[in-house]
This record gives C-alpha cells, structure tokens and sequence, in this order.
C-alpha cells in the first residue's frame, strides 16, 4: 500500500473499502472494550466497587465532552487533508496537519485548567453527590493531566485513517487499550491506588498510544509528516477544520445533555429500574452504533481524496458501497433485537427484574435502528466532502430539533408515561433518516456536479 501513493484512487473501492474498513471496526470494538474493561475492575474494588463505580460514572460526561474537543479538530482537518491529497497538494495536507496538531495542544491546556479548577463542581453537576463526590475527583484530577495525551491520540490518529493507513489506526488504539488493560489491576489492587489507579492507567496507556501516533507521523511510512514550519495556527487553515469538525463536536458533546434529559424523564416516570434499564439501552445502542462509524470511517479517506481529485464516479461508487454495507448491517442488527431482545439485555445484567423491564423497552427504544444505516452514510460523506454546513445541520436536527423535546412530549401522548419516553429515540431517528436523505440527495448531485464541471 505505501509504494502506491495513489492507491485511493486506484484501487477497486469495494477492495479497499474492506481494507479499511476492517481496521477501523476492529478499533471502534477494541475501544469500547477499552471502557467495559476499565468499569469491571473499578467496580470489583473490594468493599467499595459500587459507590467507585459511581463516582467515575459521573464523570463519563466530562470524559465525552473532552473526546468531543479532540473530534471538533480531528473530524474537520483530515477530510480536508484528504481533499488536499486528492488534489495532489501534500504540502498543504501537511500545513493542516501542523496546524491541528498545535491547535489540539492549546486546547488540552486550557480543558486542563478548566478541569483542575472547577473540576469538582462540574462533577456536582452532572450528578455526583456527598457519597460518590471523593471518588470521582480522585479520578478527575488526575484524569486532568492527560488531557494532552487524550486529545492528542485521538485527533492525530484521524490524519493517519485518512491517508488509508487504518491498520495503523488500529494498531495505535490497541496499543492503549492493552496497556490499560493491564495497568489497571496493577495500579488498583497490587498498589492499592483505587480509583486514582484506574486514572493513572488510562492516563499512561494514553501517553504511549500518543507516543506510537507522533513517531510515525514524523517516521518514513506515512505520506503526510509533521514538520517544524507548519508548527503554528494560520486562521484560514484552522477556521474550515473546525467548521467542519462542528458536526462531530455537536453529536459527541451532546451525549451528555440527552443522557441527562433521558434519566431526569425515567426516573420521575418509571423510577430507577428505569434509568437501569437506559444504561442497557445505551450500551447495546454503541454496540450497533460503533461498528457503523468504523465503516463510515474507512470510507471517509476514499470519498475525501477521490473528491479532492475530481473523481466523480469513485466518489458516487464509494456512498453506494458504503450505503449499502451500512444499512445491511442496520438491519440485520435491527432483526436480532427484535427477535431476541432478551439475549442482549442478559449480556449486561443477571437481574431477572430488570431483563423483564428492559427486553421489551430494547424493542421499542432500537425501533429506528434498521434506517440508521443510511443516517451514518449520508452524515459522514458530507464531512468526507468537506460540507461543513450540511453535517452540522444534521447533526443539530436529530439531537436538539426532534430528540430531545421528544424526550419531553411523548410520555404525555402515550398511556405509559415510562415508554413514551423511550418511543422519543425510534421517532426521532426515523424522522432524521427522512430529513437528511432529502437533503443530501439535492446536496450530493449538487457536490458531484461540481467537480465534473
């Protein structure tokens, strides 16, 4: 693959959608093991696993706005370095490279300061109480000094995905997830650290991945380099990446508020076997969610660069491709929690109470799940594409436009008030799949008629 620095434009797409494709899933799963993983050992800790547990409960929603930081540069600058590939422009693939790069330490500086200084408030906020507050400022505080390395992981990988080198990728988030894998029990039970410990881990597992990431930007293999003279900010340069990364940005960051609306709603409605249930509902939709983002992801470089290069029917090839591979998995996924809603609910929890209340709600609350297919295929290639406005329309329709004031309206157009409020997630992403498929049929013919112009 590195001897042909064409190979995105050349290769057969159903080929090399594969090639990277695979990759690219492979990490999303890896990642979200990385997590389980983390909160099975917290919440083993001996005579204080629930209340720890917790605690670094409350502070995932501080944790998803900080990899939200890293998406808003990371999500807008590689389409657009892939574009500039296409265009057969490396030096100015390169200068968004070093310009987000630089951006991406500035903003892990001010987040640490921020989370230093009013670190324990923001965790009263978003739920922590007398019981639960000592633990998750002892993660937080030190989960603070890695910012750097958080932001800085997740946003470089992006520019290694979007050169096609997702075996890389993959690699890079292995890397992490295996050495936290392993420092967690060392730190938590030999060195008796708690949850300080699980912070600790995550932090150094971080930084090793970020180590990986930087030395092949800067080794022989990748095509794109970080280089000292583009080593700065340049307002044209950095301005469009973040435009476009607002999409993202808005999708990740915005995890927090409907999670918050969701369980304030189910637990004055169905109490809290109700907000139980929605941490089951949550986890299986990132099951069905992630994989789908993989493949998104492995597709961006090929629609990105083949953009950039004014190949209009590559481009039209890859979205049909990566439709259909998108809404194939959708539905079969879809298919399976209809049929046996119970087997996934039962991964989660032994509780036969609570499977009883969740199976039937997981039908309900995953009802849109088989459309969502063509919702990731539309949404990524417009980032692919570098339309800034288009995904940042979507984004903001789906979550702040129809899901969260449905959250509000349905329990009181239903006769049960509890599954009103799950019926909010299949209506609104039906309704999204509706609007956004208009929009990008106009907008996509209009994309491709540019560059055959």
């Amino acid at each position: 693959m590195q001897d042909n620095k064409n190979f995105l434009g050349t290769e057969p797409v159903g080929k090399l959608l594969l090639k990277l494709s695979i990759p690219t899933v492979i990490a999303q799963l890896i990642n979200m093991l990385y997590n389980i993983v983390d909160r099975i050992y917290i919440g083993h800790i001996p005579g204080e696993g629930s209340l720890a547990l917790t605690g670094v409960g409350v502070c995932m929603p501080i944790i998803m706005i900080v990899s939200a930081f890293a998406a808003l540069v990371s999500s807008g600058g590689a389409p657009r370095a892939s574009i500039c590939m296409g265009k057969q422009d490396n030096k100015s693939a390169e200068n968004i490279l070093g310009n987000c790069f630089i951006l991406q330490i500035i903003i892990s500086v001010i987040l640490t300061a921020i989370l230093l200084i009013w670190g324990r408030d923001l965790l009263l906020a978003f739920g922590a109480s007398e019981n639960t507050i000592s633990y998750a400022t002892d993660y937080m505080h030190i989960y603070a000094f890695g910012t750097l390395f958080v932001q800085l992981t997740l946003g470089m990988n992006a520019f290694i995905t979007a050169q096609g080198f997702t075996t890389f990728s993959m690699v890079s988030v292995l890397i992490g997830a295996v050495c936290n894998i392993i420092l967690d029990p060392v730190f938590i039970f030999v060195f008796h650290m708690g949850v300080r410990g699980a912070a600790l881990a995550t932090v150094i597992s971080q930084a090793i991945s970020t180590l990986w990431v930087v030395l092949f930007l800067c080794g022989k293999k990748t095509l794109l380099h970080l280089r000292k003279k583009h080593l700065h900010l340049e307002a044209k340069v950095v301005l469009p990446c973040i435009a476009l990364g607002l999409a993202a940005f808005i999708m990740q960051s915005s995890e927090s508020i409907v999670t918050v609306c969701f369980n304030s709603s189910l637990l004055r409605y169905g109490g809290d076997i109700a907000v139980g249930a929605m941490t089951i509902l949550t986890s299986v939709m990132q099951f069905a969610m992630l994989p789908l983002q993989g493949i998104a992801q492995g597709a961006q470089p090929i629609s990105s660069y083949n953009y950039g290069a004014k190949n209009a029917d590559r481009v039209k090839k890859t979205f049909r491709l990566l439709l259909i591979t998108c809404l194939s998995y959708s539905v079969l996924l879809w298919a399976a929690v209809q049929l046996v809603p119970r087997v996934f609910v039962s991964i989660f929890t032994a509780d036969t109470d609570l499977i009883g209340f969740t199976a039937p709600m997981l039908k309900i609350y995953l009802g849109g799940l088989f459309l969502f297919g063509i919702q990731i295929a539309c949404q990524m290639t417009f980032t692919s594409l570098g339309k800034a406005v288009n995904s940042i329309i979507v984004a903001v329709v789906r979550k702040f436009v129809l899901l969260i004031p449905l959250i509000y309206i349905m329990p009181h157009m239903v006769p049960d008030p509890t599954t009103g409020v799950y019926m909010a997630e299949p209506i609104a992403d039906i309704t999204a799949v509706i609007f956004t498929s208009v929009l990008f049929t106009f907008q996509f013919k209009k994309a491709l008629a540019e560059i055959r112009n």
